[in-house]
């Protein structure tokens, strides 16, 4: 009677004494990534007010879009090769470089040249609301690649948002939304740069986040240092532009993705990618000294209601997929019903 009690209440007790550590775990990497990907979201978040500074406008031009779109990413692309060299990374596996060339494609090429180009013809302020779809599109991608499985609440709270950015940019047009040259360039860019975000992001959970922004710029030299020697400004340009092109060169296109993309490992592309709701309003407070644009009472109540669709998302479940692994317990079991027999 004894050892049939035993096969009835030891496997009982093996799921609870491991699986509280591993929740615990989880909840302290979700936590982890949540900051740094606020963090990285702060960094970014002076991506186009000085992308604008650095651009000019229509009537007073600075750099082109081109040259602060490849100059930056030229830029952050010798430093990785000295920071790759000095920390001794590992060459990238075979499997690794396809995804290293979407990641290159959506955040070193497409996100950049397409805002660069943009920021010319539109404020910061309005470029700030377009891209505020971005975190949707973002999980989106991130869903898919990483095989999560985000429960309807979750997604409930992310269309919020995400209607909250388009209301916000309705009011502010003062008729209906005009799409625009420059808003479709925007919105384009939001689907490269969810499209970086989310192979980078992935390749984060088995490279070092630093190493994946690194090779990105690297593999991408070839391409951006001919094309930012042959747009180099052919006249002077002021001081403040070139303050801007050192600021999206060092921190938008390098340091930022240090934390983007370790948040992203941590905590899940779904769910870290929803902090990007503050994104653009961030942006719109950044803007105002920078730039010398109006912030109104509208827009802080926008930003307040975007900002509280993020935490009530983050409470929202996420379940992510199991991945194939041997089963201990049937062959605990069997050894244990074999010790029986004898």
């Amino acid at each position: 009677m004894n050892p049939s009690s035993a096969t009835t209440t030891l496997p009982a007790a093996l799921p609870s004494t491991s699986s509280t550590p591993i929740a615990r775990q989880q909840a302290a990497n979700e936590t982890t990534g949540l900051w740094l990907g606020l963090l990285g979201v702060v960094i970014f978040a002076l991506t186009l007010p000085m992308t604008r500074l650095a651009v000019g406008t229509l009537a007073d031009p600075q750099m082109s879009g081109v040259f602060i779109a490849l100059g930056r990413a030229a830029t952050a692309g010798l430093l990785s090769v000295v920071f790759l060299l000095a920390t001794r990374a590992p060459m990238p596996k075979r499997a690794d470089w396809r995804p290293l060339a979407l990641t290159a494609a959506g955040v070193v090429f497409g996100f950049p040249l397409l805002t660069s180009v943009a920021m010319r013809h539109v404020e910061a302020v309005h470029a700030s609301v377009i891209i505020g779809v971005l975190p949707l599109t973002t999980a989106g991608v991130g869903a898919l690649l990483h095989r999560q499985r985000p429960s309807n609440g979750f997604w409930l709270c992310a269309a919020l948002g995400s209607a909250l950015v388009v209301a916000f940019a309705l009011l502010r047009s003062g008729s209906a939304l005009r799409i625009a040259p420059a808003d479709i360039l925007l919105l384009l860019a939001t689907l490269c740069g969810a499209v970086g975000y989310g192979y980078g992001g992935r390749l984060s959970q088995r490279m070092r986040a630093e190493h994946v922004i690194c090779w990105a710029l690297v593999i991408s030299l070839p391409a951006t240092l001919p094309a930012a020697w042959l747009s180099w400004p052919a006249s002077t340009v002021r001081t403040a532009a070139w303050w801007g092109f050192g600021y999206v060169a060092l921190f938008s296109m390098w340091l930022g993705f240090f934390a983007w993309y370790r948040g992203l490992a941590l905590g899940g592309t779904v769910r870290v990618s929803q902090v990007q709701l503050v994104q653009p309003f961030l942006s719109m407070l950044f803007a105002v000294p920078l730039l010398g644009e109006s912030l109104d009472a509208v827009t802080l109540g926008f930003g307040l209601a975007v900002i509280a669709t993020v935490f009530v998302g983050k409470k929202m479940p996420v379940k992510i997929a199991p991945s194939p692994s041997p089963q201990p317990p049937s062959n605990e079991a069997a050894t244990f019903n074999t010790g029986n027999r004898k």
